[in-house]
Formats: structure tokens, C-alpha cells, sequence
């Protein structure tokens, strides 16, 4: 039923415990998890960072997407399910919706807020754009 399953992590407490979800899932399934991070280039834009303040910000980013991906291939790896791992650029609500069609993906966990959730109301604003957009059924999963 479940052979692709999405996780778009940032690193949250939200998404470290919707990769916990997937993989619960997905283990008696035999299904591959995509581990997706989408560096938003957006945050780049909106800091009006330029030359080495620009290149910092993108490491930092970059290292926050390698550390998020880390954890979630770890735990895994450490369940024995199949996994795929994947950094992107984009707008992250964009991103999730076409990698999900791309790959055919039949359900995407995801945290019900992120990083940036603190400020906003119920779902995090990217969590209900994906919800909104999908055509994929989307586990939503609290902190």
C-alpha cells in the first residue's frame, strides 16, 4: 500500500518525529522513505545577504540540511528501511508537492509545524500549503 513514503525534514521536533512515523510504516511494508531537506532559497533572498555574508548564510543552511538528513538516515539504517536522500533548493512547499509527483510518492509524513512554526497558527504555513496542493494523503504529525 505504502511503497514510497515522503518525509520532508528541517530538523524540527515535529519532523524528527514524522520520520519516526515513516518508518514505523514502512518497515512491515518493505517501502522506501525519501528523506527530503529543501534549503529555502527564499531565506537567502529575504536577508538581502550578499558576497560572504551570502556564503556564510548558504553553509549554514547547507550544514542544517546535512545534520537534519543525518539523523533521519541514521535512524533508518538502524531499522533496516530502505531510504533515498535528498537535499533540494526551492520554496519548500513547492519542492515537496512536485518531488512527490515526480516520484509517484503514496503518502508524505510530514511535522504539522517546522523551524519556522513558532509563529504561526495550527500548521506551519509550509505544512498547509503541501496539505493544500497534494494529491498524496499527508500524515501530519505533532511535536
Amino acid at each position: 500500500m505504502y511503497d514510497t513514503i515522503l518525509v520532508p525534514t528541517d530538523g524540527s521536533d515535529a519532523s524528527f518525529n514524522a520520520v519516526e512515523h515513516a518508518l514505523e510504516i514502512a518497515a512491515p511494508h518493505d517501502s522506501t522513505v525519501h528523506f527530503l531537506h529543501v534549503v529555502d532559497v527564499g531565506t537567502e533572498m529575504s536577508a538581502g545577504a550578499s558576497g560572504q555574508i551570502a556564503q556564510e548564510l548558504s553553509d549554514t543552511l547547507e550544514r542544517q540540511a546535512e545534520e537534519a538528513l543525518d539523523d533521519a538516515v541514521a535512524r533508518a539504517e538502524n531499522v533496516g528501511v530502505n531510504h533515498e536522500r535528498v537535499i533540494l533548493e526551492g520554496t519548500p512547499d513547492t519542492a515537496i508537492v512536485d518531488y512527490a509527483e515526480e516520484h509517484a510518492v503514496d503518502l508524505v509524513a510530514m511535522g504539522a509545524t517546522g523551524r519556522s512554526g513558532i509563529s504561526e497558527h495550527l500548521l506551519g504555513s509550509t505544512t498547509d500549503r503541501v496539505t493544500r496542493s497534494i494529491n498524496a494523503p499527508v500524515l501530519l504529525v505533532r511535536g
